[in-house]
């Protein structure tokens, strides 16, 4: 069975974006952050991969706020102002979101 609902993939984009996020900054906390500061290339690595997965997560999140023809400023910048729980908080609305609207779709056709 195809998922026809647009903002699905979305979702699911932002959710990884983010959980990548939380495993590079996760590598800068005790007790891993000696093996990462200790190499360059490793912190660089790292830095780069935070940088990349938060800015992927917001993007991910506008495009499945759009899809859903809600404010993507507003979405995003509840996410931004209240990371990472604002993240988590908006991911877990969007999707429920989701599913309200495929169970309409559902009983109406």
């Amino acid at each position: 069975m195809t998922d026809r609902h647009p903002a699905s993939p979305a979702i699911s984009a932002s959710a990884v974006a983010l959980l990548l996020f939380g495993a590079g900054v996760l590598m800068f906390m005790p007790p891993l952050v000696e093996a990462t500061v200790e190499s360059v290339p490793r912190t660089v690595l790292f830095g780069l991969v935070i940088a990349a997965s938060l800015i992927l997560h917001f993007v991910f999140l506008g495009i499945a706020a759009q899809r859903q023809g809600r404010s993507v400023l507003g979405w995003v910048m509840l996410s931004l102002l209240l990371l990472p729980v604002g993240s988590i908080v908006a991911l877990v609305l969007l999707a429920w979101h989701d599913g309200e609207a495929r169970a309409g779709a559902m009983q109406h056709g």
